[in-house]
């Protein structure tokens, strides 16, 4: 329901948990479209949530974990279990290997 934001069968704030569900399922193939999608869906809900309400506006790590957050791809067995790439869990970067000097790029690109 726009632009409450809340969920038409349940009325609570969306994406309930059965919403987020459906989308998991919906998207399951293409787990960036999921991400861009409700990227765009938290623009959206932001502008109407501070119109709403501007004071107290809505917090932006609450609407960051309400709309985004919940899309990440968590953690599995196969994943926890390759071969690591140099970046930790949350990172964007590369972190430095231990047998390549810091600043200098792999043999192979």
């Amino acid at each position: 329901m726009r632009p409450l934001w809340r969920c038409r069968t349940c009325a609570a704030p969306w994406p309930c948990q059965p919403a987020r569900l459906l989308l998991t399922r919906e998207y399951r193939r293409d787990r960036v479209a999921l991400s861009i999608y409700m990227s765009s869906q938290l623009f959206e809900a932001t502008a109407d949530l501070v119109r709403l309400n501007p004071h107290p506006a809505p917090s932006p790590a609450e609407l960051f974990d309400r709309f985004f957050a919940w899309t990440a791809r968590p953690a599995t067995r196969e994943n926890a279990s390759a071969p690591s790439d140099g970046c930790r869990s949350g990172d964007l970067t590369p972190q430095p290997h231990a047998d390549r000097p810091a600043g200098r790029l792999p043999e192979t690109i």
